[in-house]
């Protein structure tokens, strides 16, 4: 068994890019130690440790429809809904590896797994 350390994931709402291209699919992999610990050395996250967030997922969304990175300036300009879905994936994958919920049928009470990265809102 092979560990996933990338997520295919699709924004709810996407992000516009200046010349009006809306980028909703994307990938995200997991995150490194390093990834958490090195954005607190950040003097943005010094002064709003609000910030945290914005530099966190900047590091680990590796890709975001044809742009060619994604950096702090793209997710500061991510809609709200879209940075709360990152933000829920980020959480769900790093803690589980995987973005997979449990869940059980409401009519044969089955238990099984769906994969919720790329439903998007």
């Amino acid at each position: 068994m092979t560990l996933q350390t990338e997520l295919p994931f699709t924004l709810p709402r996407g992000y516009v890019d200046p010349e009006g291209t809306v980028h909703r699919d994307g990938v995200m992999r997991l995150a490194t130690a390093y990834d958490e610990i090195a954005p607190l050395r950040d003097p943005r996250v010094q002064s709003n440790p609000g910030y945290l967030v914005i530099i966190l997922l900047s590091r680990v969304v590796v890709r975001l429809g044809s742009l060619k990175q994604v950096n702090p300036a793209v997710v500061e300009g991510l809609f709200a809904a879209d940075l709360a879905f990152l933000q829920d994936l980020y959480a769900r994958a790093n803690e589980a590896g995987h973005a997979r919920l449990a869940v059980t049928c409401p009519h044969c009470q089955g238990a099984f797994e769906v994969e919720t990265a790329a439903a998007g809102g």
